[in-house]
Formats: structure tokens, C-alpha cells, sequence
């Protein structure tokens, strides 16, 4: 005997109910499920456009908390930044005074071509995170670096610079400064001038 042999013999017994008919027109209506797939589609669409909205209403701007050091203390610092044409920063922190301190800052990169763009979230963080320089009321000059803190007000040369290398980990910075000027030299080969 074959198996479609088989298969006849045993299904011969079973019949078709009299509500077989009623089950397949059952089966054969499909209801209309694009109505509701586009509702959610426009759903979706909709909170993507609020979502937009809001972020266009900060005019594109991010805030964040991040950690810093400053003047050797380890620090929580609001960090908030725009875009428009050059990048903008704002950082606030409040010391342990309770005293609030607003540092402001921003620019623009330029490549070798003349090209001009955005300094990016992470350039304007590795930027923070350089040395600080302090000159304190009572005439002292401190730097500092990570939790280093380093009185150099003695430290300056007969032409009003002091060059003092710091250490961290495995990096060294070779910092040049000129008494009085808000800024100084920063390089991770030599001493510059």
C-alpha cells in the first residue's frame, strides 16, 4: 500500500461540518489593517517633529555635565554649547565657597587649505582640561594641572618667564609663561619661546 494510499484511507471517514462554509467566508475577510499602520506611522512622525522642534528651540545647542579640575579640586562643570558658524561655550561651576564661576570661549579650526569649521564638543573639552593660571590677589601666580597645584610666583627669569614642566602619567606639558599675560605656551615636545 503506497502513502497516498494511506492518506485516502484515513482521511475518508472525516466529513465537512455544515458550518465549513461559514469558517471560510470568516477567513476570507481580512480586515483592513493599513488604516491603523499609518496612523502609527503618523504617530511616530509627529513626536519625531516635536522632538525636532524642541532641539531647534535650544538653537542646537548641548549641555552637559562633565568633570573637570580646577585649581586641583575636581569639579562639576555645566557645559553648554551652540553652533553658528563657529562653536560658542559657556562653563559654569560653583566653587567651595558656594560662589558661581562662568568661564566663556569658543572659535574655529582651520585646515592648511583655508578652511574654516566648527571646533567640535571633544576639542572644546580636551581645551578645558588644560593647565589653569591664576593670579591671586596677593600677588602670588599659582598653575594648575589635574590635582597638581604649583606656586611659580618665584619661578619667573630676569625677563619675566618661568617655564616649568609638568607631569602626568606618561604625558609631559612644557608650559611657558610670561608674568602678567592671561595666557601661556603649552607644548608636549620642548620649552617654547
Amino acid at each position: 500500500m503506497t502513502n497516498k494510499e494511506k492518506y485516502k484511507r484515513t482521511f475518508a471517514a472525516l466529513h465537512a461540518s455544515e458550518n465549513f462554509m461559514e469558517v471560510t467566508a470568516m477567513k476570507n475577510t481580512k480586515r483592513a489593517h493599513i488604516p491603523r499602520l499609518v496612523a502609527v506611522c503618523a504617530a511616530i512622525a509627529l513626536m519625531l517633529g516635536l522632538a525636532s522642534l524642541a532641539y531647534a528651540a535650544d538653537v542646537g545647542g548641548i549641555q552637559r555635565t562633565i568633570q573637570l579640575w580646577i585649581h586641583g579640586e575636581q569639579t562639576n562643570v555645566v557645559l553648554d554649547i551652540t553652533h553658528d558658524g563657529y562653536t560658542a561655550y559657556t562653563a559654569t561651576y560653583t566653587d567651595a565657597d558656594g560662589t558661581v564661576h562662568e568661564q566663556s570661549g569658543g572659535g574655529a579650526a582651520s585646515d592648511l587649505f583655508g578652511g574654516v569649521r566648527p571646533l567640535t564638543e571633544e576639542e572644546i573639552i580636551e581645551h578645558l582640561k588644560l593647565p589653569n593660571l591664576e593670579y591671586r590677589d596677593d600677588g602670588t601666580v599659582w598653575l594648575y594641572n589635574f590635582e597638581q597645584s604649583i606656586e611659580i610666583t618665584d619661578k619667573f627669569d630676569e625677563d619675566g618667564v618661568c617655564r616649568v614642566q609638568l607631569l602626568n602619567g606618561d604625558e609631559t606639558l612644557y608650559v611657558s609663561i610670561v608674568k602678567g599675560a592671561p595666557s601661556f605656551n603649552i607644548s608636549k615636545h620642548k620649552f617654547l619661546d
